[in-house]
């Protein structure tokens, strides 16, 4: 049921169309008599719709009351009037109004100018909705724009350096330097894809557009091998397996949890610097799959702690740590699109654990 707030300081004109209002099954949440009580009882209120008298009496007529009301909380505005001067009527006109009515009223008249007003006000509504969203999405797309062209940059230097320096020296370089050249150029390489996967999940996640392809898989074997690969890209860190299953059938998107989780260990080694060791653990139940990675580092600040899965964020003691601020914004929404929840838990200088938990599904998500 809609609720209408009624301004008119002719209480006999007020209390018939309250009546009329009644009729047509509208709740009359109010009927107020000057500009001033009609802003206060609005913000008190927040009606659906306010019926509003122009020529209201006192230091305030029902135009400037109604820009004061609009502006501050969008709220849909009928003009009531008997008459007015040309003056009056052009103001009015100025204002986002959403329809007159004329006095004397005809009931069929106050339903339909009703219903028009509420419609189109839903519908600019709806377009105003789009825009702000499409504003943010241009934005967000423009700042990863000129973070990818700054993440880029520094490796496609390196594969540069490295390639040149192959070319130029190769019958040179001892087998164990050519080797170590091509892991610094596949490292680099790596590095770009990642960027570029962030930069395009980023973009679907702000346009709704993940799709999930899950499929059913061991989620210990996928968590082993994912682990063998990290281990054998790492000297100073260890990553540690920790599970009580020998197996767990899971029905997940493998390609967007091996995103989720690689993000989450690489993030794990970024801000060890120092090396050690990193945790992984499962715990399988039967209708929840539970994921934590622990790491030992600078850990997050109580203070940035809630701007963390903001974003383009990055906590203040991160220092040279090279990152954009944009993985864990995808790890978020990747768990949550499949069902899930991710949540952490922090003390600086004593490292982070974050923690994931998604529904286990037998049938197709």
């Amino acid at each position: 049921m809609y609720k209408i707030l009624i301004v008119e300081d002719e209480l006999i004109a007020a209390e018939s169309l309250s009546l009329d209002l009644k009729k047509l099954g509208y709740e009359v949440i109010g009927i107020v008599s000057k500009g001033e009580k009609a802003i206060q009882k609005a913000k008190d209120s927040l009606p659906d719709l306010i019926l509003m008298d122009i020529m209201l009496k006192g230091s305030m007529d029902g135009i400037t009351a109604a820009q004061a009301i609009y502006q501050e909380l969008k709220i849909p505005i009928i003009y009531l009037s008997a008459y007015a001067d040309a003056q009056t009527l052009q103001r009015a006109q100025k204002t986002p109004a959403y329809g007159y009515l004329v006095k004397p009223y005809k009931i069929a008249d106050i339903s339909t100018t009703i219903t028009i007003a509420l419609s189109k006000f839903e519908e600019d509504s709806r377009t105003e909705s789009d825009l702000l969203k499409q504003k943010k999405l241009n934005q967000i797309k423009t700042q990863a724009l000129a973070t990818a062209s700054h993440d880029l940059r520094a490796p496609l230097t390196s594969i540069l350096g490295y390639t040149e320096l192959i070319k130029d020296y190769g019958d040179k370089l001892s087998p164990d330097k050519k080797e170590r050249y091509f892991n610094f150029i596949k490292s680099a390489i790596v590095e770009m894809n990642d960027s570029l996967e962030d930069l395009l999940l980023i973009s679907k996640a702000e346009e709704g557009k993940i799709t999930l392809y899950p499929n059913q898989f061991d989620l210990v074997e996928f968590l082993q091998g994912l682990i063998d690969e990290q281990n054998n890209l790492n000297d100073k860190h260890t990553i540690n397996f920790h599970c009580q299953h020998s197996s767990c059938e899971a029905y997940l998107d493998r390609k967007m949890l091996h995103h989720i989780l690689n993000n989450l260990i690489s993030n794990a080694i970024k801000y060890s610097p120092e090396g050690g060791d990193i945790d992984l653990t499962l715990c399988c139940e039967e209708n929840n799959i539970c994921l934590t990675i622990q790491d030992y580092g600078i850990g997050i600040p109580d203070s940035y702690q809630h701007k963390l899965f903001q974003l383009f964020e990055r906590a203040d003691n991160v220092g040279g740590i090279k990152g954009n601020g944009l993985g864990l914004s995808i790890v978020k929404s990747a768990v949550e699109i499949h069902g899930g929840e991710i949540s952490v838990e922090s003390e600086e200088n004593k490292g982070t654990k974050f923690i994931i938990n998604i529904p286990q599904h037998e049938e197709p998500l």
